[in-house]
């Protein structure tokens, strides 16, 4: 299969979660879960022997295009893969060229719901994600707009996981299949013909992949100039926090690691550390906390906050190592970071997910400064893995780090102004905290012991569903 980020791990794990909810959690209701994705690649051809269930056409302006569709089965999950020529056997899954992108998606989401019809499966709801996938509940809207009889019942539900990616450039994609820009005024102009707030518009739910995120995107902050129509929707907007692949993610069976550990096992993660920094030669010392960065190089994720904190705080004691990859400007900061403490501080600028996993186990604080944060993964990897997480208090990572909550054990660190004199306070704090060992294993154990099931997230989609469902009735 393909995945790709957030996005990716919430497509491979959620429908899975949905289908196996046991009984008594949905009260004696059922669920006919089934995906579908684009067909990239060779590989799903190879492994998944898929075999084609139909064949038919969509339109565009210059002539239908046509297009197949097969079903292959992962964990007895229905996976319909669709092909046609925009999608491209050899194509990635994302150019970069959101003209190029536009012309998939839009095929792909057009195609996703006359599926349906073909296979004779009429489903009670649609769930599509982002900008790639909102222009399915767009169509969705028209067909029944049209009164078309087919998906007279059908409801719709639209994830947003990062709002600033809204589709901008694809308007051209769109009129070559023959989607117009609307005349909704409570859009703004410059947003009528952008797949995402056309999604948006005609979605009967929205839902943010965090409870704090669907707060924050009806502000100005955090809006992207959507936040007055998104308050004028604000009735059907709710957040649900994405879970986490715990089979995948378990510091107990990771073939990734050095040495395995669990909860009642702790004390074997120190050989994590000492190899870690063995591999990158820095000296050990376990009074020194590592601190690690795994990110992808943006802006959104604070990364000058950290580099600028760790430069100040130089008469601390500490060791950092940051892995990632993105923008060239800020992988040249981190190579500079590491040239003024080569002592202290190695940059990784590549993409490794089996270092990751190591950093994980090997690292003590896990730095997340992000301006915005949807929902976050890492936060909750960290967790699981003994890696104390200290970040802002936005989206996600402020619904499941706790400092100094009345009401829940504390787990890490937060700071609240996009500065470094905050992140620099929440930094000293951690490094104090680190120097209490006692109180330092009270807080990993209170990380690790956290539920992110994607159980806990699953059964509040289903509960949305039947609520789409039985108020459609």
């Amino acid at each position: 299969m393909v995945k790709v980020g957030g996005l990716g791990d919430v497509a491979g794990s959620l429908p899975s979660a949905l289908r196996m909810l046991p009984g008594h959690l949905l009260e004696g209701r059922s669920l006919d879960v089934r995906l579908v994705i684009p067909y990239h690649g060779e590989n799903p051809r190879k492994l998944l022997d898929p075999q084609p269930v139909a064949s038919f056409l969509v339109n565009h302006l210059s002539g239908p295009i046509p297009t197949r569709a097969f079903v292959t089965y992962v964990d007895d999950l229905p996976v319909y893969m669709i092909e046609g020529a925009p999608i491209g056997t050899e194509a990635p899954v994302y150019t970069g060229d959101n003209y190029l992108d536009g012309l998939k998606y839009a095929f792909f989401s057009l195609a996703a719901v006359e599926l349906a019809r073909h296979l004779n499966w009429q489903p009670d709801v649609l769930h599509a994600n982002d900008w790639h996938t909102a222009l399915a509940v767009f169509h969705l809207a028209r067909q029944r707009l049209s009164r078309d009889p087919f998906f007279a019942q059908t409801r719709s539900v639209l994830s947003i996981h990062n709002l600033p990616f809204m589709g901008a450039g694809a308007e051209r994609a769109l009129d070559e299949f023959a989607i117009r820009p609307v005349r909704d005024l409570r859009l703004p102009k410059w947003a009528r013909q952008f797949p995402l707030p056309l999604g948006l518009l005609a979605a009967d739910r929205i839902v943010a992949v965090s409870p704090t995120y669907a707060r924050e995107i009806l502000t100005p902050e955090f809006g992207c100039g959507l936040q007055d129509f998104l308050n004028s929707r604000s009735a059907a907007i709710s957040g649900i926090l994405n879970g986490l692949d715990q089979k995948s993610w378990d510091p107990t069976r990771d073939g990734a690691l050095v040495s395995r550990f669990g909860i009642d096992s702790l004390e074997l993660r120190e050989e994590n550390k000492k190899s870690l920094l063995a591999e990158f030669d820095l000296p050990y010392d376990p009074q020194i906390p590592l601190l690690i960065l795994i990110s992808r190089m943006d802006q959104q994720k604070g990364i000058d906050l950290a580099l600028a904190s760790l430069a100040q705080m130089a008469d601390r004691p500490w060791q950092a190592i940051l892995l990632g990859t993105g923008d060239p400007i800020i992988e040249s900061a981190c190579r500079s970071l590491q040239a003024e403490f080569p002592d202290r501080v190695r940059a990784a600028i590549r993409f490794d997910t089996r270092l990751s996993r190591q950093m994980y186990a090997g690292g003590d604080v896990l730095l997340m400064p992000s301006r915005y944060e949807p929902c976050g993964l890492a936060q909750m990897i960290g967790m699981r893995y003994g890696c104390v997480p200290l970040a802002r208090s936005t989206g996600g990572l402020r619904d499941t780090i706790f400092e100094g909550a009345p009401d829940r054990p504390n787990n890490g660190f937060l700071f609240d102004e996009v500065k470094t004199e905050a992140l620099n306070a929440a930094l000293t704090r951690c490094l104090d905290r680190f120097a209490d060992r006692k109180a330092w294993r009270q807080l990993q154990l209170n990380g690790m012991q956290q539920d992110f099931s994607w159980e806990k997230s699953a059964i509040q989609y289903a509960n949305l569903y039947f609520d789409l469902w039985e108020n459609q009735r």
